[in-house]
């Protein structure tokens, strides 16, 4: 009922719009975390352990899924794709606030807390969230033939945006494929050092 509301109160122009400012956002939240993880690990040298790697792994993946819609026009697969890694995420994330919620020697959590709460932790909170906004669009704006119907390139400001921060989120999966190789060498990843620096 809300939803037949809400799509005859908005044009399907303005409704697709919507839609594609709804995907640059997550976008822009997700490369806006991945950078703060690798200002965190950069400037105030936090090294990632292998599970919070696997976590940046999974949120690269979220954004390939939203790329791959701007690029090639929406497709329920491309959704699909950033689901499945929000829940690998949710799963990593929740693996590792396990193993670590009861302090042992040699285990406790990585890095600084934000807030109160630790990257795993954040982790779970920001994979609800994705799920949470992924849940509401779909419930709010039901289907998506409007955006078949208004590609991105439809809306030239948003279409120029995402074709820039797709650029940024490449550099930064490029930049932290770098700093694993630099990590982790060959072998098993620690967090003592850079394993190929000495």
């Amino acid at each position: 009922m809300l939803r037949d509301n809400i799509r005859a109160l908005v044009a399907p122009p303005r409704l697709a719009l919507y839609n594609w400012v709804y995907l640059l956002l997550v976008m822009a939240v997700v490369a806006g975390i991945l950078t703060a993880a690798m200002v965190m690990q950069y400037v105030y040298r936090e090294l990632p352990c292998p599970l919070c790697l696997l976590q940046r792994v999974a949120l690269f993946g979220v954004c390939f899924g939203i790329m791959q819609n701007f690029r090639h026009g929406f497709s329920y697969r491309n959704t699909g794709y950033s689901l499945l890694f929000v829940i690998f995420l949710l799963i990593v994330a929740t693996r590792q606030t396990l193993l670590d919620i009861y302090p042992r020697p040699g285990h406790a959590y990585i890095g600084s807390a934000i807030f109160g709460l630790h990257m795993p932790v954040w982790s779970i909170v920001i994979a609800l969230a994705l799920l949470t906004a992924y849940a509401v669009k779909l419930a709010v704006l039901g289907g998506d033939q409007h955006l078949r119907d208004y590609d991105a390139k439809s809306f030239p400001v948003v279409c120029g945006l995402a074709n820039v921060l797709t650029f940024y989120v490449i550099a930064l999966c490029l930049i932290n494929l770098v700093s694993v190789i630099v990590q982790c060498g060959l072998g098993q990843c620690h967090t003592t050092g850079y394993r190929l620096l000495g």
